[in-house]
């Protein structure tokens, strides 16, 4: 197109990304779903379709780009409200990125997946990765994440005992008040939560709705986090089961864990180990009975000070079935698992490298070892084979592991070869905070825990609080073009199929709770009281959360007691105990309900989303395909609101009839279906300050 100055052309484009009749910007859209990308998961060398959307009548030409390649698309299908243009590409062995031009008589624009622009943005691009998939049991599925020691206790007979070892800076305390407050110094507490009392609240699960369970990590440690890996092999008999048990408890005031023997012999006796893996086996089992997943949390970064290959605190040094650990001699079969600064150091060489400089968190050394490269595999392919079947993995700090970015990334392509070998329908999911991409090109991780695309965007949108409640920002309280650009621009960093299946969490482990940050409060339990996380909480603003959790593209997924009304600052208070027994019962309803809505609605899993409008403290946006179209509408404001809302761009007809499905306020919520008109596009709605509501058509 030729222009007669650099006037005309500007004042052309200005007139393009205004709202002119002549051509409807807003009906404008593709994205990598299954009405847009058939198939939507293509192999190499398979041919794909893709469409886009028009308003009807309304453009001349549609174009799609790959690189200096351009494709005219063809009007394939128009339903008298949009017309549909397809184009077939065959695709070869390479990633293939695209986006599109729309022309209007004299008026083009472009498409990306950040939506309308004025010129071709390459960090926006469509892309396929030919033969990367993800499981599809994984897109959308509802997931609950159990910090085990705080869950249930269901067998007292495994329970860590006050003095069974030493931990940093103490003896283990052995907390005998299930509802008492998380210490300041955590790690070295326990409270008895266990296998047996997942399994024995497997139907509380089932019922609530859950699809999966995510679990922190079972492999036998130390601390009550677990993060410290002792052995990959087993899982913790103080989770699982202690046949042999006995030996005395430490003297008070030592710390010498060479004498721990009643922690020597529950951690070390095969019998204890093989027993609890038998009874992670029976769990998974009747998991898998029931409907439901189960994934584990693989530390692979770093391991335990306690780690049989280390063997700091000679837990080991008397077992025959043990061979002598790295910190004891340069001659342990481990020594090149880890990096020691001082190898003149030995015996009792403590000058290993530790994760963040900590001595209780050896890193391992990979590149040192090819033993250790090779030990880790299995591992990643044993827990996902049979007998123990588990459906994936959650990896920490991910991006952490090895010494150069080049090794990371050279780990993880054979971490996902072997885990998919192994078991083609398992996930790798990552632990990631930042930009993903380098590791979602579909030869690395599946996907990852959603901080940037769904934490960190909501809490901010809904609370004005950072995800940890360091800071309170009342500037960024119901911020719209914030949470909008947020989400638009890291949406935009994953593949489709990995965007499906991220973990959208409002809370976990390593963050406040949600319902705590809807105070406002700022800071830590140690200076602010563990009674200052309840208070003056809004649960009508948590119903909120929820209701986007549900309805926002990704897996939702919940932290333990989240739904049962627990507060808690960030860890270690996060980390309290589910309050059975004290339940808040309507939230769980609540939350049971709006999963039930999430289960039973396809265009909720797997389905496009558009936002349709929003101003201060409102946010309203649509979940469609072409079977269904679900408008959600979010007043976060402390006041009653309406709204004129044009719905028509999430494929919902101009003029129909839309049933509500869910309604949330302070009082309470509410599925009885009441009926919405849209007339000529539009949807007039009034809404009460801090509530919610799902609109649905089909």
């Amino acid at each position: 197109m030729k222009y007669d100055s650099t006037q005309q052309f500007y004042s052309i484009e200005n007139y393009i990304l205004q709202m002119r009749p002549i051509l409807y910007k807003h009906a404008l859209f593709s994205d990598g779903t299954a009405d847009y990308r058939i198939p939507t998961e293509p192999k190499p060398g398979e041919a794909v379709r893709i469409r886009f959307r028009t308003d009807a009548n309304n453009v001349d030409l549609v174009i799609l780009y790959h690189g200096e390649d351009s494709y005219e698309m063809h009007l394939a299908e128009s339903d008298g409200q949009f017309d549909f243009y397809e184009t077939e590409i065959q695709l070869g062995t390479e990633r293939f990125s695209y986006y599109f031009e729309v022309i209007s008589g004299v008026l083009r624009c472009y498409y990306d997946r950040a939506g309308v622009a004025r010129e071709p943005r390459k960090q926006y691009e469509f892309c396929i990765v030919p033969g990367f998939s993800t499981p599809d049991w994984s897109k959308g599925a509802v997931m609950y994440q159990i910090f085990t020691d705080r869950f249930y206790n269901g067998d007292p007979t495994n329970d860590v005992k006050s003095g069974e070892y030493y931990y940093i800076n103490r003896q283990t305390k052995e907390v005998d008040f299930w509802e008492a407050h998380p210490e300041d110094f955590d790690v070295a507490n326990f409270y008895g939560g266990d296998l047996e009392g997942v399994y024995q609240k497997l139907d509380y699960l089932e019922q609530l709705g859950v699809e999966v369970i995510y679990f922190n990590p079972l492999f036998v440690s130390a601390s009550s986090h677990k993060y410290d890996i002792q052995d990959y092999d087993y899982i913790d008999p103080h989770f699982g089961v202690i046949v042999e048990d006995g030996g005395d408890l430490l003297p008070e005031g030592c710390t010498d864990n060479s004498k721990a023997e009643r922690y020597k012999k529950r951690v070390t006796s095969l019998k204890n180990l093989e027993a609890s893996n038998e009874l992670f086996i029976k769990l998974v089992k009747e998991a898998h009975r029931r409907g439901m997943r189960v994934i584990l949390d693989g530390v692979f970064n770093h391991c335990g000070s306690f780690n049989k290959w280390m063997d700091r605190e000679k837990i080991y040094q008397d077992s025959d079935d043990f061979e002598p650990g790295a910190y004891e001699t340069a001659d342990s079969r481990y020594h090149n698992y880890f990096l020691f600064k001082d190898e003149t150091a030995f015996p009792d060489n403590g000058s290993y490298e530790g994760w963040w400089g900590l001595d209780t968190l050896p890193k391992l050394n990979y590149e040192a070892s090819q033993e250790l490269e090779n030990y880790i595999l299995h591992i990643a392919k044993k827990w996902v084979s049979e007998p123990y079947c588990a459906d994936g993995w959650r990896l920490d700090v991910a991006a952490d592991l090895g010494h150069s970015p080049e090794y990371n990334h050279k780990f993880w392509r054979k971490f996902r070869d072997a885990v998919k070998e192994a078991n083609p329908e398992a996930l790798v999911l990552a632990e990631h905070y930042g930009d993903p991409e380098k590791w979602l090109d579909g030869d690395q991780w599946d996907t990852v825990m959603n901080y940037d695309a769904f934490m960190e965007p909501v809490s901010w949108f809904l609370t004005g609080m950072e995800k940890h409640s360091n800071e309170y920002k009342e500037y960024m309280l119901g911020d719209f073009d914030n949470f909008v650009n947020s989400m638009t621009h890291y949406m935009a960093r994953f593949l489709t199929p990995s965007l499906q299946c991220a973990m959208n969490q409002l809370s976990n482990h390593d963050h406040s709770r949600f319902l705590t940050r809807t105070n406002h409060k700022a800071g830590r339990a140690a200076k602010l009281g563990c009674e200052a996380a309840s208070e003056n909480v809004n649960k009508a603003v948590l119903k909120e959360a929820v209701t986007i959790q549900m309805t926002w593209p990704g897996a939702p997924t919940l932290y333990y007691g989240d739904e049962a009304g627990l507060c808690g600052f960030t860890d270690p208070d996060n980390r309290r105990t589910y309050p059975w027994g004290s339940e808040d019962k309507e939230l769980i309803r609540f939350h049971r309900d709006m999963i039930q809505i999430h289960r039973e609605n396809e265009a909720l899993r797997t389905g496009s989303v558009k936002f349709l409008n929003g101003t201060k403290n409102m946010l309203c946006y649509g979940r469609f395909n072409r079977q269904q179209q679900f408008v959600v509408i979010v007043n976060n404001d402390n006041f009653p609101n309406t709204i004129d809302l044009p719905v028509d761009a999430a494929n919902v007809p101009r003029d129909c009839t839309m049933q509500q499905v869910m309604y949330t306020t302070e009082e309470g919520h509410s599925m009885v279906p009441v009926e919405y008109h849209v007339v000529s596009g539009h949807i007039q709605i009034t809404l009460p300050k801090y509530s919610a509501v799902v609109l649905k058509h089909e």
